[in-house]
């Protein structure tokens, strides 16, 4: 699945984070990746096994994320701008 989304420049996190020369948190970006796996496989409990963050996303920017299967019935996730690579990572379901 690939999915794009533009940074709404007034993105309540800019507020804080930072003043001055604001970038996306990650927490956001994440949120946006656990937000899509649940929609496209129709379940809510993934968690974060691994993420790396590459480089700042700024306010209006313009995001292409991306879930790929792994071999161990993991996901896999990458977020780029344009053809950089602003994070990448794993996502697992969570054991019950």
């Amino acid at each position: 699945m690939q999915a794009e989304w533009q940074v709404p420049a007034d993105h309540p996190a800019f507020a804080g984070h930072f003043p001055g020369r604001p970038i996306v948190p990650g927490v956001v970006l994440l949120d946006r990746v656990l937000w899509m796996a649940g929609r496209e496989r129709g379940f809510t409990g993934w968690t974060v096994a691994q993420a790396k963050f590459l480089r700042p996303v700024a306010p209006a920017e313009m995001l292409v994320f991306r879930l790929m299967d792994t071999p161990r019935g993991a996901l896999g996730f990458e977020i780029r701008c344009g053809d950089e690579l602003v994070a990448t990572g794993v996502l697992q379901q969570e054991v019950r």
